[in-house]
């Protein structure tokens, strides 16, 4: 019995010894953030929602336009200048004026996230999806003495699916006056499984 555990040990022993001499290969450091889309001197940089500009070191395989909104995975290199990883559109819209009650489609959602930065409402959601593609939209009630916004989600008659999750941002700039540069607090409603939700949130 001693004699098959001190085999064992010599084998584990040896095991270890060999893992130890081989070097794990490191991952480079990478970030994911929400940024703009920003065309200077005829390329693409990438503005985070804190103003900081990032400029990719090497031309990139995309071509969206300024303004749109995009995660963007990087590897920050010397300064400002960056490896660009990755690059995903997110959904980019204005907030429309709510006329009528009909505008709205109340499909449900379920929020992951909502907040405000650069200047924007981002929203992390999720819903099922199939093969259609859904359609969404930010209103703004005209008629409230109060800042009220709607999110709008309808799937569009896309069959029963799987789980997505999906980003949104809509520039919430104009709801402050170019007079007043105050904070703007302003409320967000958005239908989803458990009833219509309520986000209190302030444009800085």
């Amino acid at each position: 019995m001693k004699r098959k555990l001190f085999v064992t040990l010599v084998i584990v022993i040896s095991f270890l010894a060999t893992g130890c001499e081989k070097e794990t290969e490191r991952i480079d450091d990478f970030f994911v953030d929400f940024a703009t889309v920003v065309h200077l001197d005829r390329r693409i940089s990438f503005q985070l929602d804190n103003r900081r500009m990032l400029i990719p070191k090497e031309p990139i395989n995309y071509s969206g336009n300024t303004g749109q909104r995009v995660i963007l995975n990087y590897t920050p290199l010397r300064g400002d200048t960056v490896k660009v990883n990755h690059v995903s559109d997110i959904f980019t819209g204005d907030i429309q004026p709510l006329a009528f009650s009909e505008q709205l489609s109340t499909d449900p959602v379920k929020i992951q996230s909502v907040w405000v930065s650069g200047g924007y409402l981002n929203m992390i959601f999720e819903t099922e999806y199939y093969s259609q593609l859904h359609r969404i939209g930010l209103f703004r009630d005209m008629t409230s003495s109060t800042i009220n916004l709607y999110f709008s989600h309808s799937r569009n008659n896309d069959p029963p699916g799987y789980p997505q999750t999906f980003y949104a941002s809509f520039p919430v700039t104009s709801l402050r006056s170019p007079e007043n540069p105050d904070p703007v607090s302003f409320r967000l409603f958005v239908y989803t499984y458990k009833g219509l939700r309520e986000f209190d949130l302030t444009l800085e």
